[in-house]
This record gives structure tokens, C-alpha cells and sequence, in this order.
């Protein structure tokens, strides 16, 4: 699917992979498999932002992934994200949608809250944001109808 029907259809929290339909080189090539790598890979969906005016300019809709987060012994140093416009030339597929029941801890109300946390249910939800402190973070439950919105051509996009 485009990053377009992810922006419409996948609810935050699902977890997303894209991929430009290249096979993955052979691990002695190191340079084009650093490449394809670059190019095929995935996340959490923690953003979707609206396209929106700057100046003159119209910046398209974008969704952000996040991809991992690295360093050791508890200690997280570097945290990377990835963000798409929604006229990727990539394809993107949903792997997992959020499980019915669990609670997203966004950054802010509105449309342009990103995801902080995905717990598994409210109890660990507040547990998360009392030890985690964000002012202005929100719950957001996740409802069985959005789980079925993501539903792609007739068939489940997890």
C-alpha cells in the first residue's frame, strides 16, 4: 500500500514496514546493503502530519516511524525516527495493528499529537506517564472500530 493509505487508514501505534521492492544484497556487499537497508526497513507509526503551508510553500502530509531506540544499560542516547511524505515512492504494509483495549500516550491533544508510549492497558498507561512526566500528554484507548478501519481492499492491513 502508499504511504497515503497508511496516513488515512492506519491508526497510531500500528507497526508499518516499507520496503522499494529491491532484493536484499548479499552480506558481503556491505555499501548496498547499508543502502538497501536504508530503504527497507520499519517502525512504530507515532506521527501523521497534515500537509500544511510554510511561507510560500505547501509541505505535503508525512507520517513518522519510529525505528528503534539505542544505548546501553537502561540509559537511551540516540532514538531514531523516520518520516515519509505520503508521495513516497515506497510501498508500505501494516505488520501488526495495536491490540483492542490498549492506550496510546500521545504528546498533545488534536491531530498533531505523536505517540509517546503504547501500553497495554490504562493501569500502565498512568503508571508510564507518572514515572515519564510529559505535561500536556493525553490517553487515547484504542477502540475495536478503528482497529477494523484499517481494513485494505477487503482484507485486514495486519
Amino acid at each position: 500500500m502508499s504511504a497515503q493509505l497508511i496516513f488515512d487508514l492506519a491508526p497510531l501505534g500500528a507497526t508499518v514496514s516499507y520496503s522499494d521492492g529491491t532484493p536484499r544484497p548479499p552480506e558481503r556487499f556491505s555499501k548496498k546493503l547499508a543502502a538497501w537497508e536504508n530503504r527497507n526497513s520499519g517502525g512504530r507509526l507515532i506521527r501523521k502530519l497534515s500537509a500544511r503551508k510554510a511561507g510560500s510553500a505547501v509541505l505535503a502530509a508525512s507520517i513518522t516511524l519510529h525505528e528503534g531506540d539505542y544505548g546501553a544499560q537502561g540509559v537511551v542516547v540516540l532514538t531514531v525516527h523516520r518520516s515519509f511524505s505520503v508521495d513516497s515512492d515506497l510501498k508500505f504494509a501494516v505488520t501488526q495493528c495495536p491490540a483492542i483495549g490498549s492506550v496510546r500516550i500521545l504528546s498533545r491533544a488534536g491531530e498533531d499529537g505523536e505517540l509517546l508510549h503504547l501500553a497495554d492497558n490504562r493501569a500502565a498507561a498512568e503508571a508510564w506517564l507518572t514515572s515519564h512526566r510529559h505535561l500536556g500528554a493525553i490517553l487515547d484507548g484504542v477502540t475495536a472500530d478503528e482497529v477494523a478501519a484499517s481494513a485494505v481492499e477487503g482484507r485486514a492491513a495486519a
